[in-house]
C-alpha cells in the first residue's frame, strides 16, 4: 500500500493525519499511542505493545552493560 499523506501543523508541531482505513489496518484509534521503528527501508508503525517494550529495554540494557563481551562473541 503506497498512500501519500500530508503533514499538518498542530500546535507548536507537526502532525500526520492518519486516514480511518490505515487506522484499521494498525487496530489503533484516538489515544491509542503507536511505536515508530527504523528500518533498512525507511520507518515501520506498529501498534504500541508494552510488552515488546520492556523486553527492548531489558535488550538495551544488556547490550550496555555487557558492551564489550558482545563485542568479543560478534569477532
Amino acid at each position: 500500500m503506497v498512500q501519500k499523506l500530508k503533514l499538518t501543523q498542530i500546535g507548536n508541531s507537526v502532525g500526520v493525519v492518519l486516514p480511518k482505513e490505515l487506522l484499521a489496518k494498525l487496530r489503533v484509534g484516538k489515544g491509542d499511542s503507536v511505536t515508530v521503528t527504523e528500518t533498512p527501508d525507511g520507518v515501520m508503525l506498529t501498534p504500541w505493545d508494552e510488552e515488546f517494550a520492556r523486553q527492548m529495554e531489558i535488550a538495551e540494557n544488556v547490550m550496555r552493560e555487557d558492551r564489550d563481551v558482545l563485542r568479543k562473541l560478534a569477532q
